[in-house]
């Protein structure tokens, strides 16, 4: 059992009593800190950074030093998965990531692999050994994947997407399909994140980014079934569960052998908490609350937390921290929670 110096954001999760409530930020590796954008010129694109261990390393371990966040989240990518199955991308500026390729029948399935962790993305799991070395217990580590439904709406559109109507179109009109490759999928976010707690990381999200797209019948055909296998499966550390967009599946999500649900910032705290009454919650600030002022900052954060209640509770926005945040909101934002 390692030891952690800062072991709050664990004993949340497990639901054990804290001393305050623990806090970490979804992209908070990322553009908002002018430490980040240097690293990234040096390693040229985004996706040579994610894929230089010593790098992503350097960049995972930049919030903890500079905003003093209570756990590092490894500075990966969702779309990492697809890529290690078969099925390269490409991150274009301003558009996103790119698939010049996609899935479109049962034979383009067949090509895809269950992606082998050691062969095929060696180098997430090498930068993980790097920064839990470098952090020397400081803080946990969190590692990541995209949930499977998430992971399928790029596989099958091609590109980020508001309505991912291809990939909905899929579901529709051939389940079949639709669950194969959600199973492939599947297989090798487990045996992806088993990898990440082999390496050293000590709790793991699950992000279902684009859970909101799905009417409540077909999050629950297309996306639980799927969330509930790798939930069954990792055993050894805390899972959290973030499904943006949601709402209606709050219920059903608390029911998962998850220890944490992520709330987004549409979901009512007091709501959340008699649909999820045994679990740890996590979130929910609106990111944009991080443009307003000082003052205002540590009203909306102190509202946010006399809301939660200071157990069984992380401290955390909405959803991703945006781009052009000021560092120094976004370090009134960590402090406030801290001394709440």
């Amino acid at each position: 059992m390692e030891l952690l110096q800062n072991d709050l954001l664990l004993r949340a999760a497990r639901g054990e009593k804290t001393d305050r409530v623990p806090v970490w930020m979804m992209r908070q590796a990322g553009r908002i800190l002018a430490e980040y954008r240097a690293v990234r010129e040096k390693a040229g694109s985004f996706i040579q950074l994610a894929t230089t261990p010593e790098l992503a390393a350097e960049v995972t371990i930049q919030p903890v030093d500079l905003l003093g966040v209570d756990a590092a989240i490894i500075f990966s990518d969702i779309l990492v998965v697809p890529e290690a199955m078969g099925l390269p991308y490409e991150m274009e500026e301003k558009r996103g990531p790119v698939f010049p390729k996609v899935v479109k029948s049962m034979g383009d399935i067949d090509q895809l692999r269950i992606a082998d962790p050691e062969a095929d993305l060696g180098y997430v799991l090498k930068a993980i050994r790097i920064v839990k070395k470098e952090l020397n217990g400081r803080v946990p580590l969190i590692g990541f994947a995209g949930a499977p439904f998430t992971i399928f709406c790029y596989m099958t559109e091609g590109k980020g997407s508001k309505t991912f109507s291809v990939a909905k179109k899929a579901l529709y009109a051939d389940p079949e399909f639709s669950h194969k490759l959600l199973q492939k999928i599947t297989d090798s976010t487990i045996l992806y994140l088993k990898a990440q707690i082999a390496a050293g990381a000590n709790l793991v999200q699950i992000f279902d980014s684009w859970a909101g797209i799905l009417s409540p019948t077909q999050y629950r055909e297309y996306s639980l079934p799927y969330i509930k296998q790798i939930c069954d499966a990792i055993t050894e550390v805390p899972v959290t569960v973030f499904a943006k967009g949601a709402f209606f599946a709050r219920k059903e999500i608390g029911e998962l052998s998850c220890e944490v649900v992520g709330l987004d910032w549409n979901m009512d705290i007091e709501e959340s908490r008699q649909l999820i009454p045994t679990k740890t919650l996590q979130g929910n600030l609106d990111p944009c609350v991080l443009y307003s002022s000082f003052s205002q900052i540590e009203k909306e954060v102190r509202k946010m937390l006399e809301a939660f209640g200071n157990q069984r509770y992380i401290a955390n926005l909405g959803h991703g921290v945006y781009p052009d945040t000021d560092p120094e909101k976004v370090r009134c934002f960590i402090n406030a929670v801290k001394s709440y």
